[in-house]
């Protein structure tokens, strides 16, 4: 049960975006603390740059179990 692999010349790049409904509850952080960390406000935040496609489904499975779905991959 593999990832599809990318289409040659394509940007597939992938981007995390966490909205201002974040409660900070770090679940995102312990799935794939390469992508989110809690910061000073004690909130998640995303890296800036695009997900690394090793973290790829890790991302997305913070996204999903996020409680209040205050996560976007895109």
């Amino acid at each position: 049960m593999g990832r599809e692999p990318r289409p040659y010349g394509k940007d597939t790049s992938m981007k995390a975006f966490v909205n201002d409904d974040c409660i900070g509850c770090g679940a995102c952080e312990g799935i794939c603390g390469d992508v989110f960390t809690i910061n000073d406000d004690d909130v998640a935040e995303a890296i800036e740059d695009d997900i690394p496609e090793e973290c790829e489904e890790d991302a997305q499975e913070a996204a999903d179990n996020c409680p209040v779905s205050a996560i976007t991959i895109e």
